[in-house]
């Protein structure tokens, strides 16, 4: 069981998950794939909690499916799930058929309906070594927080520095952003819990987060700032209005950040919309210039 413990002052809370401890740490032994004892690989269902939920064919527990959802052995919370994005052990959602990520996101919706009646439903995804991710084979994570824990998390930022704007949704580099290149993406359609998306809006957001993860992706490997392979976080905003956040993992935190609880972007957001909407670097210091007139 986890236990919950607030800091009276600040009204923020700790979880005490010791159940964590012993999940496997892929990453420490190497840096490759190994499918071989990988529990989310097709094959391999008989290593896993038995499965609550499966899109695709086949028999519970049996290969057969495309998206697997699982109980997580070392849960952080009461009720925390893990969504296998696919069979296959290296194709990620930026890599993924555009039909299998609307798989994904479609079990996204499915287990946030099951659970909304019984907290606040986070689902999150940590894709890289220094993304927090412990296992490489791609997933993501559903947790259910009591409704009574205080989650410090961002509403809905202001719009600047559009990216991409169509019929359902905005794509935006908030003034607000904590990190660089993070965006934004939040439909049009207000006063919505994720829950209460519709089919096409799951699948125009499913074009929109392989766009923008792949967009991201060629941009990290521009600027080779590590050794460390594309690495990012997002998470969908668990209450009404709900937003989906795309973290990459440009830089790490340090020292500063954590003691201050002030976050260092060192790249513009009006900038960062500009790259990921194709426009050159050499000209974004001319644009940004304009813009002032």
């Amino acid at each position: 069981m986890s236990k919950y413990v607030p800091d009276i002052s600040t009204r923020r809370w700790v979880v005490i998950s010791p159940q964590r401890l012993g999940r496997p740490e892929e990453y420490l032994k190497t840096h490759k794939p190994n499918k071989i004892n990988c529990p989310f690989c097709g094959g391999h269902e008989n290593e896993t909690p038995p499965e609550v939920f499966r899109l695709g064919g086949g028999e519970q527990d049996k290969p057969g499916w495309k998206v697997r959802v699982v109980p997580n052995k070392f849960s952080i919370t009461d009720i925390h799930e893990v969504i296998i994005h696919s069979p296959d052990h290296e194709k990620d959602i930026e890599i993924l058929p555009i039909d299998q990520v609307v798989l994904i996101f479609s079990a996204y919706r499915q287990r946030y309906n099951i659970y909304r009646k019984r907290g606040q439903v986070l689902i999150f995804c940590n894709h890289g070594e220094h993304a927090g991710s412990s296992l490489a084979h791609p997933h993501s994570q559903l947790v259910v927080i009591p409704n009574q824990i205080n989650l410090d998390t961002l509403v809905r930022e202001p719009l600047n520095n559009i990216v991409e704007d169509n019929k359902l949704f905005h794509v935006y580099c908030p003034d607000f952003s904590q990190w660089p290149y993070e965006v934004w993406i939040l439909p049009k359609n207000e006063g919505n819990f994720f829950g209460d998306t519709t089919d096409v809006e799951i699948h125009e957001l499913a074009i929109l987060v392989v766009k923008m993860l792949r967009r991201l992706s060629h941009i990290y490997q521009q600027h080779t700032i590590s050794n460390l392979l594309f690495g990012y976080n997002y998470y969908f905003y668990h209450k009404e209005n709900w937003y989906l956040r795309i973290i990459p993992r440009f830089i790490h935190r340090a020292g500063f950040e954590l003691g201050t609880g002030l976050y260092v972007n060192v790249v513009d957001p009006m900038e960062a919309a500009l790259e990921l909407k194709g426009v050159e670097r050499k000209m974004i210091s001319v644009l940004k210039k304009l813009k002032k007139f």
